[in-house]
């Protein structure tokens, strides 16, 4: 088993040092592609697909007129020249193959979201900073996406973290199998748990899927688990649930569970930039959420949970 979990391979999007945010200390956030929620205020869309994506920079093509490498170099034709004299991706026709037109794009005009490492592989990068996570009481936090729907290759590296001795943790939306849930909170050290909309048509409007095994996924790692930390975490989305009433129902699911910490997340448009590199338009679009509406519900937590509501300083 040993063996074959450094062997496991996954498809992974990013891996980002020097986190404070995801976790205890000092952390390494490795991020896995695909989701089972499609949220509209989503801030990594490229996480969304399990495969791998072509992204394309136009800020940094050269243009084809000067450079013209891409055009060849796709094997399957999805990309010709635009009338602004850059390429034009057909996205319906490009598969997600190994993408040998970012490696012929001198300028990473275009970019590959998404590749497949080895267990190993992750870990190695992962255990270039054991010194920070000594000493701040950090380590590895699992992201995504949802990393848990990648089940066999996220769990192979819960359990090849813990042996290298590496602190684990994983940002969940709890929409994945009650089994995968069990398995890896036995390998954990720290859960991050969204919890969005306490109602579920509205869940199902604005990521998709109902809330119901989201809610039965929190109650196996609150009850089941009692030695695993959970922090629950709502981002406070304009028009979804930025309301009081919102808020207070999601704060009174939580209160019950006494031991559970909570945490707003206020919005932001930092992967906007991202859907249009994807060839696609942010949902949300200009929305944005006040400062001051933000803490009103920060207060309305604290109403209901106390010292239990987490404050970023």
């Amino acid at each position: 088993m040993e063996q074959e979990d450094a062997r496991q391979q996954g498809m992974v999007f990013n891996i980002q040092k020097y986190s404070v945010h995801d976790g205890p200390g000092i952390r390494t956030i490795v991020f896995l592609k695909g989701c089972s929620l499609a949220c509209r205020w989503c801030s990594n869309p490229e996480s969304q697909s399990g495969f791998p994506e072509l992204a394309y920079n136009a800020g940094r093509c050269l243009s084809l007129g000067k450079c013209g490498h891409c055009l060849p170099a796709c094997p399957h034709g999805s990309i010709a020249e635009g009338s602004d004299g850059k390429p034009s991706i057909d996205r319906s026709h490009c598969t997600g193959c190994s993408l040998p037109c970012v490696q012929a794009c001198p300028a990473q005009g275009l970019l590959a979201y998404g590749q497949p490492k080895s267990v190993d592989e992750v870990l190695r990068v992962v255990e270039q900073d054991m010194a920070f996570y000594s000493r701040s009481g950090g380590g590895l936090t699992l992201s995504g996406g949802e990393p848990l729907l990648q089940g066999s290759f996220a769990l192979a590296l819960l359990r090849e973290a813990r042996k290298r001795r590496i602190k684990t943790a994983v940002e969940t939306c709890g929409m994945v199998a009650p089994d995968v849930v069990r398995e890896a909170a036995s390998c954990l050290n720290h859960v991050l748990f969204d919890l969005k909309h306490m109602d579920a048509a509205v869940h199902k409007a604005q990521t998709g899927c109902s809330n119901a095994r989201i809610l039965d996924n929190f109650r196996i790692l609150a009850d089941d688990f009692p030695e695993v930390p959970v922090l629950a975490r709502t981002p406070v989305i304009p028009g979804v649930n930025d309301t009081p009433e919102a808020i207070a129902a999601i704060a009174d699911f939580v209160r019950p569970f006494g031991r559970i910490r909570y945490e707003l997340l206020p919005y932001h448009r930092l992967g906007t930039q991202k859907y249009h590199f994807l060839g696609r338009e942010a949902p949300l679009g200009d929305a944005q959420l006040g400062k001051d509406l933000f803490r009103a519900l920060q207060g309305v937590a604290l109403d209901i949970l106390g010292e239990r509501v987490q404050i970023p300083g």
